[in-house]
């Protein structure tokens, strides 16, 4: 079907239509009134069904995308010990997935709008199919390393393209489909983690239980290949593109990274040094671990809630302070009585950690347009995840220097401030595009 409208308020192709679609206009259509005309073609409503498949396919995509992470990290002995891995190699293993999320979550932009979304979705499971399948062969240290960057390159892409695939496919249901992956993104890094020493026993070895994992990655990949004759390129107009440079300038982009950094780096804290703080403190080793467990746990069923809650607060600035506030809460708890009350500061930290799925809704709420929400994704994630680095290196670092875990519990803490104040600017209602010059006035114009 076709039809007539002003530029500036056809919807802007995918993303303002609620599916896949390709706006057949560009710059230099005749004025009447003063008003620029443009024709659009604008696709038949997707089916029920059509909408169900993508959107198991989505939460299947984010269920990968910590498997490689997950699941190495239980069995990181045995590995070692069978390839002769150094301690030097086996540090350089747990800082990979936050370098591979960085660098190639800024270069997966340009991999997006050659491909298309669902290509390099494809592309992504294919990947980690590859990745996953081949370090379960391997047998030296340099080749287990090139497999798992595979696996995690992919990963990073898969992290970028989430918000951009919900935004095209499901821009009324948002919060929902964030929140679904979110869940999606927790429960494969906690079903890597819990599964694959059973596994393990059960199978004859770490190489069978890491390569197992690869089955759910093809089981994810199928619904996407059959994607791929519909598939959406995020600026079909040449005046929707928005280069990074561009995002620069950006208030808006910068509250992202800000928020989204300092919420990942938190949590790469948690997970690298909250149980150590935990058993310096008198705590056995299996009561630390049970409260990691229990932190981990809290955020799923948050992170399902999280449409409600945000539907509840709208516009206002509740939920990024209340995560901040709960997080800084968390750690003083951890700081004055870690071994009282524990299991309430696990579960505050926990609560606290919701400000990362938040923070990817945002990413599609703050953008009109379906390459909007990649640019914004791809800058918010790429120097996010570098941001993220630092926290378990700099907590590391002040430890050793202090020999106290004072300094870096009230470095957490002042984290929490930044997620605070950068999430402010977040939740108020400004589009990126409109910071940039971008909006429909300018469009229209």
């Amino acid at each position: 079907m076709r039809s007539f409208c002003t530029i500036g308020s056809c919807g802007l192709g995918a993303s303002g239509l609620g599916v896949p679609s390709r706006v057949v206009t560009r710059r230099g259509y005749p004025r009447f009134g003063g008003v620029e005309w443009c024709l659009v073609t604008v696709p038949r409503s997707p089916s029920t069904k059509g909408r169900l498949l993508v959107g198991a396919a989505i939460v299947l995509l984010a269920l990968n995308l910590r498997i490689a992470v997950g699941s190495l990290g239980v069995v990181l002995g045995p590995v070692r010990h069978d390839l002769g891995m150094s301690a030097v190699v086996g540090g350089v293993l747990t800082t990979i997935p936050v370098l591979c999320f960085a660098v190639f979550g800024v270069g997966s932009h340009g991999v997006v709008k050659r491909l298309g979304l669902h290509r390099t979705a494809s592309l992504v499971l294919a990947m980690i199919v590859a990745g996953l399948v081949l370090r379960a062969l391997v047998h030296t240290s340099a080749l287990f390393l090139l497999c798992t960057t595979i696996a995690l390159a992919g990963a990073a892409m898969g992290n970028i393209i989430l918000p951009p695939l919900v935004k095209v496919h499901f821009p009324d249901r948002l919060a929902l489909l964030s929140a679904l992956y979110g869940a999606a993104l927790m429960t494969g890094a906690t079903l890597g983690s819990v599964a694959t020493v059973p596994l393990s026993d059960a199978l004859g070895g770490w190489r069978e239980a890491l390569g197992l994992w690869s089955l759910l990655a093809i089981a994810a990949l199928l619904p996407w290949l059959g994607q791929i004759r519909r598939d959406v390129r995020t600026d079909p107009m040449s005046s929707d593109r928005l280069a990074m440079r561009e995002l620069v300038r950006s208030p808006v982009a910068w509250a992202m990274v800000l928020c989204f950094g300092a919420q990942a780096a938190g949590a790469y804290a948690q997970f690298g040094w909250f149980p150590e703080m935990l058993t310096d403190a008198g705590l056995s080793d299996a009561h630390a671990g049970a409260m990691l467990g229990l932190l981990s746990g809290v955020g799923i069923p948050l992170t399902l809630g999280l449409p409600w809650l945000m539907r509840l607060v709208g516009e206002r600035p509740v939920l990024p302070v209340a995560f901040a506030a709960l997080t800084a809460g968390g750690w003083l708890g951890v700081l004055l009585a870690p071994t009282t009350f524990t299991w309430l500061w696990a579960v505050m930290l926990g609560i606290g950690g919701g400000a990362f799925t938040w923070t990817l809704t945002m990413i599609g709420k703050r953008s009109r347009t379906s390459a909007g929400t990649t640019a914004l994704s791809v800058f918010t994630q790429g120097p996010g995840y570098l941001i993220a680095g630092a926290g378990p290196l700099g907590v590391g670092a002040l430890h050793e220097a202090t020999d106290s875990w004072t300094v870096p519990l009230v470095a957490l803490m002042a984290l929490a401030v930044v997620i605070a104040v950068a999430g402010w600017i977040v939740a108020r209602p400004v589009m990126l595009e409109d910071t940039l010059g971008h909006g429909p006035r300018g469009l229209s114009s």
